[in-house]
């Protein structure tokens, strides 16, 4: 079942004195629920752009972008901030954590804006997804006494706290050493999978790239399927983006 779909999708701005830049040309992109797609590209290739489409931050130039069925064109401008709050889970390179405020405390900061339930039961939600990711010994924590993964974890449990339906990972382990990326990668993905939730991960690296199960690279605005293991078959995996 198809959970988010673009079907060319473009995003033109008007630039003084330089007419229009085309940042995404004709942009056309299924994600089914608990599917994985990577997303690959240069600085200046149009991933934020498309970050921000994907993540109903932004709207398109031309073509439809639906979501659960139905196009986004439809929702009003509160109906887009309740599905991005409630539906969608954005994980960054910077891990954006409150500095003075313990990593449980982070994780329920986006209950906060929830009802009903999730509201009344946040200490013990956000309780629960930090034991999820591992740090169940570090609820009572500040951001400063944390490792760089274990930063990462406090945003992916922030992220999925609130049960998205899908998950935006933005360069998602480009401020961590491999290792520590690789583990975390792997912790997003197996969580994602058991909640039943689909991931879009962009990043310049085609190592992070090769754990999706679909693969893509834009460059120039355009989204086209690429052979991520061919690429990593090559000396440079550079010569994917």
């Amino acid at each position: 079942m198809t959970l988010l779909a673009l079907a060319d999708v473009t995003r033109t701005v008007d630039v003084l004195d330089a007419g229009p830049l085309h940042i995404l040309r004709g942009i056309t992109l299924d994600v089914a629920v608990g599917d994985h797609v990577s997303i690959v590209g240069r600085s200046g290739s149009g991933k934020s752009t498309l970050l921000n489409i994907l993540g109903l931050l932004d709207t398109p130039t031309s073509g439809t972008v639906s979501f659960d069925g139905k196009s986004t064109s439809q929702l009003s401008a509160r109906q887009r901030d309740r599905s991005r709050g409630g539906d969608i889970g954005f994980i960054f390179q910077q891990f954006n954590l409150l500095d003075g405020r313990t990593a449980l405390e982070n994780v329920m900061t986006p209950l906060l804006y929830a009802t009903g339930e999730q509201f009344w039961r946040r200490k013990s939600l956000a309780a629960a997804m930090l034991e999820r990711v591992g740090l169940a010994d570090r609820v009572n924590s500040l951001p400063s006494t944390l490792s760089g993964g274990e930063q990462q974890r406090v945003a992916i449990a922030r992220a999925l706290v609130r049960g998205p339906r899908l998950i935006l990972a933005d360069e998602p382990t480009g401020a961590l050493d491999l290792e520590t990326g690789s583990s975390v990668m792997a912790l997003l993905d197996d969580v994602a999978e058991v909640s039943g939730a689909a991931l879009i991960t962009i990043t310049h690296d085609a190592n992070v790239a090769a754990l999706a199960r679909r693969h893509y690279r834009l460059d120039r605005g355009v989204l086209a399927p690429i052979n991520v293991a061919r690429v990593l078959s090559m000396a440079t995996p550079e010569v994917a983006l």
